[in-house]
């Protein structure tokens, strides 16, 4: 090979591998976002952008493009806050049912297989609640406070935040029951941006 092919093949070589970070660019400037407006009483705690991942998880990520649509986490509540592990919100009961109920859901929703994926549940990964049986998801989501990899393989990540972790953190601290209910209702209203 002469020096000339050399020099070719090698600027060849980089030009492929400078388009792979290029199409992941892409790929993620194309992937949906929402905005979760965050209240507490009439305060409001601020806003919390997440974007979803359809590309390891479609049947999860069109279920709540579906959701939101249709105004369904208008109202719903964070019913579960555990420092150092998660939020949860997104169970219907958590509208307008008594407080026992938040977190049962409703036996009517569509249940979504799992679709556990090679991402990890790292800090702001959003991820899918659900009964003991895998395939048990319906509206119900987690974000994750920090890195929990033993849940890794066990639920399905679906979305990420990319804005508003001080707003995640700020429902972490807010004073909450024996069950991690918050004792004030933390309410949320979800709309698409893209």
């Amino acid at each position: 090979m002469t020096l000339g092919w050399f020099v070719l093949a090698l600027l060849g070589s980089a030009a492929c591998r400078s388009t792979v970070p290029e199409a992941q660019k892409a790929e993620a400037a194309e992937r949906p976002r929402y905005a979760l407006t965050v209240t507490q009483g009439s305060r409001l705690l601020g806003e919390i952008v997440i974007e979803l991942f359809p590309e390891v998880a479609p049947l999860h990520c069109a279920n709540f493009d579906s959701l939101v649509r249709i105004g369904f986490y208008d109202g719903t509540a964070f019913h579960r806050v555990v420092p150092g592990f998660v939020i949860q919100g997104g169970d219907p009961n958590s509208k307008n049912k008594p407080r026992e109920t938040w977190g049962y859901g409703d036996p009517s929703q569509r249940r979504i297989p799992a679709e556990f994926n090679h991402l990890s549940h790292k800090r702001g990964i959003v991820s899918a609640a659900r009964a003991a049986d895998p395939n048990s998801a319906t509206s119900q989501f987690f974000i994750c406070l920090v890195d929990l990899p033993q849940l890794d393989g066990k639920y399905t990540v679906f979305g990420q935040v990319v804005r508003g972790m001080e707003v995640v953190d700020a429902i972490a601290q807010v004073p909450r029951d024996a069950r991690d209910n918050p004792l004030e209702k933390v309410e949320m209203r979800v709309r698409r941006l893209r």
